[in-house]
């Protein structure tokens, strides 16, 4: 009898032994896992989903301007919405942006990206080639300005939408920069400065910016021309 209750306290005593290892185990993980996740966002994690359309289209002097706007009579919208967080976000930036947009045709946005290039800020624009063709497009004005803009002179689509704000933030979603994107569609946009999702867009916009490099394209065209000729020249001495 007194055997077997020993031998009860001891399965008891390992029992209970186990179950504050396993609790020190998953508080170690909880700790490291919070100790990660507080490396990954520099203790200033952002995270934030907005949706379209807004009902109006939000006053960027109000939002963006030292002074605010205090017309009476501004048929825009001084109210927080969707795109005055985006003006928020993109205005942000203070060294670096780069702009990864199918379709720019808003002159509130890009007016954003022009103000940061005038204030120093190094601004990189890869669009669709087709932006530079169609009415609208601003693709010019941000030229003009001596911002370098990069097109993939493909028949396919550059369909990408996303912005890079100081290398550390990202935009993206299904928003192109339009007035119909702004208040008719329904689009979504997130922001993140999660590093690993930084950086794969990163990686991303590099990648391109080196594929629809001018020179590339030339070299890659005049490959093509001169294989196609040489292909042509040995058919012809095979007659």
């Amino acid at each position: 009898m007194g055997s077997l209750l020993k031998g009860s306290l001891g399965t008891l005593a390992l029992m209970a032994a186990s179950e504050v290892l396993y609790k020190l185990y998953m508080y170690w993980r909880q700790s490291r896992a919070r100790e990660n996740e507080s490396k990954q966002s520099d203790g200033n994690d952002i995270t934030e989903v907005f949706f379209f359309p807004d009902k109006e289209i939000a006053c960027k002097t109000h939002f963006l301007s030292d002074t605010r706007c205090f017309k009476d009579n501004c048929k825009y919208s001084h109210g927080k919405t969707s795109l005055s967080e985006l003006y928020r976000y993109l205005s942000s930036c203070r060294k670096t942006m780069d702009v990864c947009v199918f379709v720019m045709t808003s002159e509130d946005l890009v007016g954003i990206v022009l103000s940061m290039h005038q204030r120093g800020v190094i601004v990189r624009v890869i669009t669709d080639d087709e932006q530079e063709t169609i009415s609208g497009s601003r693709v010019w004005a941000l030229r003009k300005a001596g911002i370098n803009v990069r097109t993939d002179h493909s028949s396919t689509y550059m369909h990408h939408k996303f912005v890079l704000v100081d290398g550390k933030l990202i935009i993206n979603g299904s928003f192109n920069w339009t007035r119909t994107a702004i208040i008719g569609n329904q689009e979504n946009v997130i922001v993140t400065n999660h590093q690993k999702i930084v950086s794969a867009f990163h990686s991303e916009f590099e990648k391109l910016w080196q594929q629809f490099d001018p020179s590339s394209v030339y070299d890659t065209e005049l490959t093509k021309r001169n294989r196609e000729e040489s292909e042509s020249c040995g058919d012809f001495e095979k007659i």
